[in-house]
């Protein structure tokens, strides 16, 4: 017998009745980011750096996944990965991407749209030289949105990588590291009543300043 689906009409919370007012926001969406982020680590949420990230191919395709936010300053937003993998594949050809963050215990959502960017090697390699082994061995055993025939091909090449590097001087793969998100668009959302929630814009003008509009829910 089929399993029917659940009435999802009915699934919903309503929201607490603070609100983000034009007056307090930094100017600078990233020190605004900042003030955000760091409430999002006091509220002790779960991977409060997870965010999902949105890549296209050149015809428009899209496709997201969630990484891990691992900086951010005035250059933008930086995370890390495969450049051989799916993500890498389309930001190659199409160095455009979006980011969105949500904390639901806040009931704050951040998005992010931009340029992309590599990071430096340098840049990189001290990211990479900051993870457990097994992370760094990791980086070299999987070749990232490849098929694999069986979970036993990483368990062998995990074998053979930790053999290979039994010195514990696990190097920079070349095919891996960072991507920085250069923003020219940053919204603050927060849930309000009604559904009628407040979002906060910035645009990155020409001459580097920021405009602030408010957005209707």
């Amino acid at each position: 017998m089929d399993t029917m689906p659940p009435d999802l009409t009915g699934l919903r919370n309503e929201y607490a009745a603070h609100g983000l007012r034009r007056a307090d926001l930094h100017s600078d969406p990233l020190q605004q980011f900042g003030a955000w982020f760091a409430a999002a680590l006091a509220a002790d949420i779960r991977d409060a750096n997870a965010m999902s990230l949105a890549t296209a191919t050149p015809e428009g395709k899209p496709s997201v996944r969630i990484v891990l936010l691992k900086g951010f300053d005035e250059r933008g937003f930086a995370f890390f990965t495969n450049y051989d993998s799916e993500k890498g594949r389309q930001l190659e050809a199409n160095p455009s991407a979006a980011l969105a963050f949500y904390w639901a215990q806040l009931e704050r959502q951040v998005r992010i749209t931009g340029a992309v960017e590599k990071t430096s090697r340098e840049d990189s390699a001290a990211y990479f030289h900051s993870r457990p082994v097994g992370s760094r061995l990791g980086a070299w055993v999987s070749k990232q949105s490849d098929v694999i025939d069986a979970r036993q091909i990483l368990d062998s090449r995990l074998k053979e990588m930790t053999e290979r590097f039994e010195n514990g001087d696990v190097p920079l793969p070349p095919h891996w590291g960072g991507y920085r998100v250069k923003p020219d668009k940053i919204e603050f959302w927060q849930g309000r009543p009604n559904r009628l929630h407040d979002r906060l814009r910035y645009s990155r003008q020409a001459d580097g300043t920021w405009l602030i509009d408010r957005l209707a829910p």
